[in-house]
């Protein structure tokens, strides 16, 4: 098998999981591609020797698999490089929580082997996409968790007009509002009081962040709906996060959110179910007076 390789780089002192990787790999001679970014980060700031097949800035080469090391955010940034070529991402968790990247470093062995032998699960996980009228936005527009629209810096809370399939909702005069896929639902979301969701439900949730209201409640609607929002801002700009890269937008934009054409492939092992990682993750039922 060929394996392209993201990882992040910032974490210094864990680059001996990536040795360890490179060993499983090597074991089963596997190809191994290595992003430039990535690469840079190992052989100048770790001082690693890497032996690996090549490097690659885009990928636009033959993969069966693509490898995230790192935690959920370089899991993410793994996600927009795939887009739409449908090839599968394991992720390899070297950072905190780790829901999208839930293989742990001591399973790596393990994991590889089953891998080998053809013994894994691919999970399709929705994406979302953001089109935005009256204004252009720079950056990529697919989100695998979440597109949120926030207040700048220290401003006034903003006030968030939205519509679903061209049907007024309601005005949100709050910090911001989350729109999430139910992989994102365990995100940012989560964070400000959104929904767990099951993956594979077709659903998104809209969450306000800080609502200046006790009667606003998170939301779910079907994901192949189309979410209008326009956005009423005191200093006449706000904020656009897609995945968590976020860029400035003018008041007056419209911004439309819905279900991208194509899915994120998630490698998970066999009998690895969701409920089990909302427990083991989350403390998801435990009674803490245990």
């Amino acid at each position: 098998m060929i394996f392209a390789i993201f990882g992040n780089t910032y974490q210094a002192k864990k680059s001996f999981y990536v040795q360890a990787l490179f060993s499983v790999l090597s074991k089963h001679g596997a190809g191994i591609y290595i992003h430039r970014d990535f690469h840079e980060f190992l052989t100048r700031s770790v001082g690693m020797e890497v032996k690996a097949d090549g490097v690659f800035d885009r990928l636009d080469l033959e993969t069966d698999m693509v490898i995230s090391v790192g935690g959920d955010g370089t899991f993410l940034k793994a996600a927009s490089e795939v887009g739409d070529k449908g090839v599968p991402i394991l992720g390899v968790n070297t950072g905190r929580l780790g829901f999208l990247a839930d293989v742990s470093p001591d399973e790596m062995e393990v994991v590889f082997d089953e891998i080998h032998a053809g013994l894994y699960a691919v999970e399709e996980r929705s994406v979302l996409k953001v089109a935005c009228e009256g204004a252009s936005l720079s950056g990529y527009p697919y989100a695998l968790n979440e597109i949120a629209v926030l207040k700048r810096d220290s401003s006034s809370m903003i006030g968030i007009h939205a519509s679903v399939n061209g049907e007024y909702l309601t005005t949100y005069q709050a910090d911001g509002l989350v729109v999430a896929t139910p992989t994102g639902s365990t995100a940012y979301s989560l964070s400000v009081g959104g929904p767990v969701i099951v993956p594979h439900s077709n659903t998104i949730a809209i969450t306000p962040v800080a609502p200046h209201s006790l009667n606003v409640r998170p939301i779910v609607v079907r994901d192949d709906w189309d979410i209008t929002l326009e956005v009423e801002s005191r200093n006449h700009n706000f904020l656009v996060a897609i995945d968590g890269r976020s860029e400035p937008c003018r008041e007056g934009a419209r911004l439309h959110i819905g279900k991208a054409a194509y899915s994120v492939k998630v490698v998970k092992r066999r009998g690895h179910l969701f409920f089990d990682t909302l427990r083991a993750k989350l403390m998801w039922g435990a009674d803490t007076r245990l």
